[in-house]
């Protein structure tokens, strides 16, 4: 919610500033995202009126003007705007002024006439984000020669509230006044809304189907309406100010009354209604064309409001197109409703909308305030577009509106839980101001929730309402006493702090993406994996459960490479999801991604990317935390993977994970820019680590021996591993590659492997007699395994 400072204080104004009231909102429990000035810095602008207009001799475009800006002597003024005329009211910026942007006014000649300033447009004046066809035409009643910024109120801020699900009371400057006026013991002064007068015997029948979803449901006609009224500036602004654009007069004071009140409010054309309006479920494949243009199929599940031809909106999201307000309508129907939260919630989503309607609705709407709010739509309506009020036709239903809800709060208990005694009258006086009807009782208190507070509902909740606006920083600190037994630690466990650990000094840091992904991007990456798909998403792109940390990885790997970071190393733990809700499985994984270069940039630093033996080499480090020997990596296919650069992970002969090259094909489906390396692996694999034992240092000389095999270019090398070390004995202290040739002087589909092995014996000097007889039995083996020969 956006809202600007001077319009909260036409409601309650505490003797703070803006960030004051933003801070005190904040401790409240209402977080502030942004206080910042409602207009850009400018100065030597004023309110001046056009006296004349004369086309310029050398420029069709252009005209020029003589403009009066007080008691000054009249200026001349070279404008090109289409719409400049006589007896406008303008802003001008005169000689000497500066505009956003440090843009200096000088005296200047245009096509050889001499011009003394500039008639300013919207965004010329930084009022309108994009660039205004033509100059703002302020209001007739504007007096020449006040200056502009002063005329405008624009020493002005706007505040940024970001509330969470349960406050949708405070998404309207109603509500966030009533929040400024308990905190500050202020009282809240609410516009006057006065019941318009019927003078039109025009209505419009209403019946409601759906009773359950819409308990209440109000409509009227406004008759002989002039849509062509351009929007009062006022209104302009404190929209603009409120993050929403102008559009026309009749929107416009919708859009304006759900801020001010709270309450979403929509407008037809009644020229392109038949019969009569019906609330209802939609018709299972029903279509609409929404107001955006986009055409939806309609699930059974959704609340529409219909005519008895065809549906006209969806109910609390977004209007039709046919229905809608447009250039020609003369009459208006006006609709202010009560819809259930479950009845709309996700439902927006689920066809990939989010409206301001459908956030405020999703979050609860005051169901006493749809009476008030079509009033003062009424009264705005009739004001500033002329008409006439129909009756307002109505139809409610009283057992499906929501129940006032009677709390006891015990004065013990919120001792207890504050550890502060707080005076009985204080509380009473802290409850009233939110709107509560309270009973003093021998216990405590008795308190009704208002209707707009669909959040208070139990004892608990009363309590965290006293403590926010008693203060939290008001509180007493008390520390939890209690006898804690130390817990025993398992030795022979590898904890995720310590994979985390690791994974940092390998140069990696941790990501925290969504469990849940875009299905069009599990499915390019795991085209085969079924995970749950959400009822309620948060939006269509996240809406469901991943089957692999990769897609989550790869969109984090996007966001970096779009911000310019193209050396990037991140690691994420969570679960992934496979199969159908009522066969499930949840597995803890540890995941990772690695893309650019191998090395920080510096003058020693080499420029080679990193590639698939980094990678290995980083999940490698993890593994010789545990039994290493438990490990293997051998070749095979993922679909999100390079065929010539994948390997499975295998935990004592199981699955346990992947490690490989994006593929290049997804790649490209994504749009990256460049290569990446991924792996993830299985958590409780990697947590099952060895208990630290001491091995003896041996006092006697190693023996070092190196072996060359040409074997199979496909043949892997963890095989030779495995036939040398069956063969080489118990005191074979270490293994190691040293070389991988393959070219001039070996056959072509063979591949030279160098190996160094390395003998210690505990208890004396191992001769080369039984060396000579290790290295025998390894060259047969490895000859009758693998069809390899020494190197000669």
């Amino acid at each position: 919610m956006k809202f600007s400072e001077q319009w909260l204080r036409e409601w309650v104004s505490p003797a703070l500033d803006a960030q004051g009231i933003a801070d005190q909102i904040t401790m409240a429990g209402l977080e502030v995202d942004a206080v910042e000035p409602v207009a850009q810095a400018f100065s030597g602008v004023v309110v001046a009126e056009v006296l004349s207009k004369e086309r310029h001799p050398d420029a069709d475009k252009l005209n020029v003007c003589t403009v009066s800006v007080g008691a000054d002597a009249p200026v001349q003024v070279v404008c090109g705007a289409p719409n400049v005329d006589v007896g406008q009211k303008v802003p001008f910026a005169q000689v000497g002024g500066v505009l956003p942007g440090d843009f200096k006014i000088k005296k200047a000649k245009l096509r050889g006439v001499e011009s003394f300033g500039m008639i300013c447009s919207a965004s010329e004046l930084g009022l309108a984000e994009e660039v205004s066809p033509g100059i703002l035409v302020l209001p007739a009643s504007a007096p020449v020669g006040d200056d502009f910024r002063a005329y405008m109120q624009l020493d002005d801020s706007t505040i940024e509230v970001d509330l969470t699900p349960n406050r949708g009371d405070c998404l309207s400057v109603r509500g966030l006044a009533r929040e400024v006026g308990v905190l500050n013991r202020l009282a809240v002064t609410s516009p006057t809304i006065t019941p318009t007068p019927v003078t039109s015997e025009m209505t419009f029948p209403v019946r409601v189907e759906a009773s359950a979803q819409c308990p209440r449901y109000l409509g009227r006609v406004i008759e002989g309406v002039d849509v062509s009224v351009e929007t009062p500036l006022w209104m302009v602004e404190r929209l603009r100010r409120s993050g929403v654009r102008s559009i026309d007069a009749v929107v416009d004071i919708t859009n304006y009354v759900m801020l001010e009140q709270g309450q979403p409010l929509h407008a037809f054309d009644l020229a392109n209604l038949s019969d009569e309006v019906v609330v209802r479920m939609a018709k299972q494949d029903e279509s609409l064309v929404l107001l955006d243009g986009q055409e939806v199929t309609l699930r059974d599940d959704t609340l529409v409001i219909a005519d008895a031809k065809r549906p006209l909106a969806m109910a609390g999201i977004m209007g039709g197109e046919h229905s809608g307000v447009g250039a020609s309508t003369q009459n208006v129907f006006l609709e202010s409703a009560f819809f259930d939260t479950l009845a709309i919630a996700g439902r927006a989503r689920a066809y990939g909308l989010h409206t301001d309607a459908s956030h405020r609705y999703e979050r609860g709407v005051d169901p006493e305030l749809a009476p008030l709010a079509i009033e003062r739509a009424t009264q705005l309506l009739c004001d500033i577009c002329g008409g006439k009020a129909g009756a307002i036709v109505s139809a409610e239903s009283a057992e499906h509106l929501p129940a006032a809800r009677s709390i006891a709060l015990r004065e013990a208990r919120l001792e207890a839980a504050l550890s502060k005694r707080l005076e009985a009258d204080d509380v009473s006086d802290m409850l009233a101001r939110l709107g509560l009807e309270v009973e003093r009782t021998s216990a405590g208190w008795q308190a009704q929730a208002p209707s707009w507070r669909f959040d208070i509902a139990i004892e608990e909740d009363l309590i965290e309402e006293v403590a926010r606006i008693h203060g939290y920083n008001n509180l007493p600190v008390r520390r939890p006493a209690a006898r804690l037994a130390l817990r025993s630690g398992d030795e022979a466990g590898i904890d995720l702090g310590r994979l985390r650990r690791q994974m940092v000094a390998r140069g990696y840091q941790e990501a925290v993406t969504y469990s849940f992904v875009a299905p069009e991007l599990q499915a390019v990456m795991l085209p085969e994996a079924v995970s749950p798909v959400l009822a309620n998403p948060i939006s269509a792109d996240l809406s469901v459960m991943r089957a692999s940390l990769f897609p989550g990885l790869v969109r984090a790997l996007e966001h970096n490479l779009n911000r310019q970071q193209s050396r990037v190393r991140l690691f994420e733990t969570g679960l992934i999801f496979n199969g159908e809700l009522d066969a499930l499985s949840q597995v803890p994984m540890l995941g990772g991604l690695a893309s650019g270069k191998r090395d920080l940039e510096g003058w020693a630093a080499s420029s080679d990317a990193v590639d698939f033996f980094d990678v290995k080499g980083d999940i490698e480090s993890l593994l010789a935390l545990g039994e290493s020997d438990d490990w293997r990596f051998e070749p095979g296919t993922h679909p999100a993977l390079h065929p010539g650069q994948c390997a499975r992970i295998l935990h004592r002969g199981e699955e346990a994970g992947w490690l490989g090259t994006l593929h290049p094909e997804v790649r490209a489906k994504l749009g990256l820019k460049q290569d990446a390396v991924l792996f993830e692996v299985r958590l409780d694999a990697l947590s099952q680590g060895r208990i630290p034992a001491f091995t003896p240092l041996s006092r006697y000389p190693e023996v070092r021996r190196d072996l060359a095999f040409i074997i199979g270019a496909e043949t892997p090398v963890q095989a030779l591993f495995d036939s040398v070390r069956a063969q080489a004995g118990e005191y074979l202290k270490d293994l190691k590659l040293f070389d991988v040739y393959s070219g001039k002087g070996v056959a072509e589909g063979h591949k030279s492997i160098a190996l160094g092995l390395t003998w210690q014996h505990p208890s004396r000097t191992l001769n080369d007699e039984e060396i000579n007889q290790l290295i025998d039995s390894i060259v047969t083996q490895v000859r009758v395994e693998l069809k390899a020969e020494l190197r000669g």
